[in-house]
């Protein structure tokens, strides 16, 4: 573990943990998923309470995912109509943006959870796209349930090696973005298809 981190967690202790997962799950690009996992590798070694590491990361995730859907209910769907043009967000794919997520708005604030990046701007897009408050509520509670107690537990059972704990974390979120940003490419082709 890097000797910077193990100086923040000396410092901070479980402040650390909720600030990394709170600032990243509110649309700043932090290493909260790495905090987690350090939180939960010191656990492994007294230095932390594994369940105060999750209790901690779920707190984080939860309110920091409810500011960032704020952020994009009050915001975002402005700043979208105005700029998104400049990124390839034309009106007719920002139709398609809400469509999607009316039909799998909780799904993706769920799957979006587990992928590094989505993790970050997920909440964001949710309130951009009208998603209602209470069902975003529950799929990012649990989300954030599930990925708490799935990213500790990885951290604890292999902080003997770090090195290998991070490329495992990396590999399998750049293999869970591939796969969302194929299967919203087959949905967008499909529904062209569909469309006369």
């Amino acid at each position: 573990m890097p000797d910077w981190l193990l100086d923040l967690f000396a410092r901070y202790g479980y402040a650390v943990v909720f600030f990394g997962v709170f600032l990243e799950n509110t649309g700043l690009p932090v290493p909260g998923e790495t905090a987690l996992l350090a939180g939960a590798a010191l656990s492994h070694f007294g230095r932390l309470e594994l369940p105060w590491v999750v209790v901690t990361a779920v707190a984080g995730a939860v309110l920091g995912d409810n500011l960032g859907f704020l952020i994009g209910h009050h915001y975002g769907r402005g700043l979208i109509e105005r700029y998104g043009s400049h990124v390839g967000l034309t009106a007719a794919r920002l139709a398609e943006f809400d469509r999607f997520f009316l039909r799998h708005g909780g799904r993706t604030v769920f799957i979006a959870r587990f992928i590094t990046g989505l993790r970050v701007f997920g909440a964001m897009l949710a309130g951009a796209s009208g998603l209602r408050w209470p069902t975003f509520l529950f799929y990012n509670a649990a989300g954030a349930l599930s990925w708490s107690l799935a990213i500790a537990a990885a951290g604890y059972s292999l902080a003997y090696s770090w090195a290998t704990l991070e490329r495992w974390i990396g590999r399998s979120g750049l293999v869970g973005l591939a796969l969302v940003v194929a299967i919203v490419v087959i949905g967008l082709l499909r529904r062209r298809k569909q469309d006369p």
